[in-house]
C-alpha cells in the first residue's frame, strides 16, 4: 500500500505512553498494544519513573521489555528500533504522554519516512498532572521550561527569561527540573529555585525574589504524591522528599479560586488571597 508518493508500508512503530509514577499508569489500549507486540522496548532517561519495576512491568504485559538509553535513541537515532519495525509489530514505552519529548517525534519521523506505520497511546503527563495539582487554571500556562543543572563558571538565563516574559502577560510557568538518570542525578524544587535565585542576583529584575509565588510538586501520580505553595524563601526549606520535583512559578496576579486551591490543596498563605484581582 503506498501512502501520497511515500514508500510502501512495512512494519509498525507504536509509542505508548507509561503515566507518571510506576507501571500502572499505562493505560488498558496501551497494554493490550504492548501484548500484542513482536518486540517491546522502553526508554527512561527521559523522565524519572520512581515506582516503576520492570519486572513487573514485564509480568504484566507477558514479555521482555528492552530498555534503551540515550545513545542508543539519540547518538544511534533508534536505528536498532527503527529496523525491527521495518517488518515487525514493535512498541517503545515512553514515561508520561510518549510524544512529549523531541527525541520521539524525530524517531516517529524517521519510521514514517521509512514507510513504518506509527501510532500514539497517549497516558497522563507532568503538563497536566502538575498544573492540576496545583489548583492553578491550565488555560493561564504560558511556555514551560526546563531549568539545567548549573555548569561551573556558567548560568543559564533561559528559564528566568522565560518567566519573566510569562509573568509579562500574566500567566504561570511551569519548570521542568532537570534529570540525568546516567548520573543518578535529579533536580529538586531547592535547586531549582537556587539557580533562578542566582539569576535575579545578577540581572535584579524583581522576577524570582525570596518574596516571590512559587509552588512544588513532587513524585506526580503516586500515593504519596506532594504539592506545596509558598514564598520561595520557605519553600526552599521544605523537604519534598524523593524526586521527581517539578516547579511553578505563578503569575503576578490571581484568580479568586487559584488563590483558594493554593491555600486549600497546596497549603500556601492566607495572605496570598491579596494577589487576587
Amino acid at each position: 500500500m503506498e501512502r501520497g508518493g511515500l514508500d510502501p508500508i512495512l512494519g509498525e512503530l507504536t509509542f505508548i505512553g507509561l503515566g507518571l509514577f510506576d507501571e500502572l499508569g499505562i493505560s488498558l489500549r496501551g497494554l493490550e498494544e504492548a501484548k500484542k507486540a513482536d518486540y517491546v522496548y522502553a526508554e527512561l532517561y527521559t523522565s524519572l519513573m520512581g515506582g516503576l519495576s520492570i519486572e513487573s512491568l514485564q509480568n504484566l504485559i507477558g514479555k521482555e521489555v528492552h530498555v534503551v538509553n540515550r545513545r542508543l535513541m539519540e547518538d544511534e537515532s533508534g536505528e536498532p528500533i527503527l529496523e525491527k519495525a521495518e517488518e515487525s509489530r514493535v512498541v517503545l514505552l515512553v514515561p508520561g504522554d510518549p510524544l512529549i519529548a523531541t527525541t520521539h517525534i524525530d524517531l516517529r519521523l524517521r519510521a514514517e519516512r521509512r514507510g513504518i506505520r506509527t501510532r500514539v497511546v497517549h497516558a497522563a503527563s507532568i503538563l497536566s498532572a502538575a498544573t492540576g495539582l496545583s489548583g492553578l487554571q491550565n488555560y493561564r500556562f504560558g511556555r514551560n521550561v526546563t531549568i539545567p543543572f548549573p555548569e561551573p563558571g556558567f548560568v543559564y538565563e533561559t528559564p528566568y527569561e522565560v518567566i519573566r516574559e510569562n509573568r509579562g502577560r500574566d500567566l504561570h510557568t511551569l519548570c521542568f527540573l532537570d534529570i540525568r538518570v546516567e548520573e543518578g542525578r535529579f533536580m529538586t524544587v531547592k535547586e531549582g529555585l537556587e539557580a533562578l535565585l542566582k539569576v535575579e542576583e545578577e540581572k535584579k529584575l524583581g522576577v524570582v525574589t525570596p518574596r516571590s509565588l512559587a509552588v512544588g510538586v513532587a513524585r506526580a501520580g503516586s500515593d504519596n504524591a506532594v504539592v506545596k505553595a509558598d514564598y520561595v524563601e520557605r519553600l526552599m526549606e521544605y523537604n519534598f522528599g524523593p524526586p521527581p520535583h517539578t516547579l511553578i512559578i505563578p503569575a503576578g496576579r490571581l484568580h479568586f479560586v487559584e488563590a483558594e486551591a493554593l491555600i486549600t490543596l497546596a497549603g500556601a498563605p492566607a495572605e496570598i488571597r491579596e494577589m487576587v484581582t
